[in-house]
């Protein structure tokens, strides 16, 4: 397959103003020697970013104008299908990803038959409580639930052979699985320490309150590499272990009236007929999964957001 390009730099852009025309000129710099593109992508920014990207958007920059906020992983999705580079990287836009670390990236990639590198922060330049203290925990959490290695999952700083990148389908928080998703598709990821920048301008998006929803993103990544192709299993599962229990549960009651005994008012009675019928709602559950599932793996290829426009 050609490629127009040999490297795709795609970076999500929220409100960085002053931040976007430096990036620009390290990115040339970081990559003087390789064909490259830069494509930005405007996550509906609400101060001159836009305008700026535009201004630049000519040859190697490319500027994916969102219609609304979809939130980084859809804009970083966004980015990556409309990236025709043979490697494509993502980093941030705020500048404590170096653009410098790139070709030391590329040259682990291609070394050691990798499909993807990530970059592990070292000496990170974050506030100790808000970000590292709590970003070490999710991390472990992380790391023990799924089984990886994984060192950082903060790191937007990484770098996919297209195949890959193309591959990953990102939603929700699911930025923060971005290696997970990659093991999950059979992807070889390795990592490399990387620089990480004190932030000189603007202010960080990140804080604790998106603290459940990597929660509810975790769980659903466990879902998807235990269940995601077998859904009945877990939910057929549970729900036929809940219908035994209610019919054992019945079947003593019924035992117990035949035997002459009083069983009306029983808080038993009312366990028994609520596990039958939760039971049967999972079942019924796992095989509507499964249809769904079976449907959108078979369907077109859609994807949950709207590009305005694409400026080149």
């Amino acid at each position: 397959m050609e490629f127009p390009y040999q490297i795709s730099v795609v970076v999500c852009i929220y409100n960085e103003e002053n931040n976007i025309a430096l990036l620009t000129e390290q990115i040339r710099q970081a990559l003087s020697g390789l064909s490259f593109e830069i494509v930005y992508v405007d996550d509906c920014s609400t101060d001159a970013s836009l305008d700026i990207m535009r201004s630049l958007a000519s040859g190697e920059v490319k500027v994916v104008e969102l219609r609304k906020n979809y939130g980084q992983s859809l804009a970083l999705d966004a980015g990556i299908q409309q990236a025709t580079g043979k490697y494509i990287v993502t980093m941030d836009g705020d500048l404590q990803n170096d653009p410098a670390d790139i070709p030391k990236m590329l040259e682990k990639l291609e070394a050691g038959d990798f499909d993807v590198v990530a970059g592990v922060r070292k000496n990170r330049q974050d506030g100790l409580f808000l970000r590292k203290i709590p970003s070490k925990i999710a991390g472990y959490i992380i790391r023990k639930s799924l089984g990886v290695t994984t060192q950082d999952f903060g790191c937007t700083l990484r770098i996919f052979r297209h195949e890959i990148a193309k591959e990953l389908n990102l939603y929700g928080e699911q930025h923060r699985f971005i290696s997970v998703q990659a093991l999950l598709n059979g992807a070889r990821v390795a990592e490399i320490d990387v620089n990480h920048r004190p932030r000189i301008h603007g202010k960080s998006k990140y804080g604790l309150g998106r603290t459940i929803r990597v929660i509810s993103d975790l769980f659903l990544i466990l879902f998807f590499k235990q269940y995601l192709l077998r859904p009945m299993h877990l939910f057929g599962g549970v729900g036929f272990i809940l219908t035994f229990i209610g019919v054992v549960i019945n079947i003593y009651l019924l035992v117990l009236k035949i035997l002459g005994q009083d069983i009306w008012g029983r808080p038993l009675i009312l366990v028994g007929i609520l596990c039958i019928l939760a039971g049967i709602q999972l079942i019924t559950l796992g095989i509507f999964l499964e249809l769904q599932m079976r449907t959108y793996y078979e369907s077109q290829d859609k994807r949950p957001y709207r590009v305005r426009k694409v400026h080149s």
